[in-house]
């Protein structure tokens, strides 16, 4: 299957569906654990996702070495974020440590 056809699909449906929540819904508040469930969820949904990237960049088998420069950027990251709970900080270092590890240390 075309992948271009299968995104445009997939933004269509996603489109639809929150637009008719709009547009058919009725306006209510949301309770505070509902709201506080909703970005629990967008957040684990992320680490599902970058998580096996990061351990296992090959997609074979997990890769817990200081070779792995997706895993030192990111464990430079979490200790920025830590640190300092600043967004933007912990992504600029998370990169710049992936990007120097994979151009200096790995070469």
């Amino acid at each position: 299957m075309n992948y271009v056809l299968l995104i445009l699909g997939m933004a269509v449906i996603t489109w639809l569906i929150r637009a008719a929540v709009f547009v058919l819904g009725e306006p209510h508040r949301v309770s505070a654990a509902c709201a506080h469930g909703a970005r629990l969820r967008a957040r684990h949904r992320d680490d599902a996702i970058i998580v096996p990237m990061t351990v296992s960049p090959h997609g074979t088998d997990a890769e817990l070495t200081w070779r792995n420069p997706q895993l030192v950027g990111a464990l430079a990251a979490v200790a920025v974020s830590a640190l300092t709970r600043r967004p933007l900080l912990t992504i600029a270092v998370g990169l710049a440590v992936f990007f120097l590890w994979q151009g200096v240390v790995l070469k």
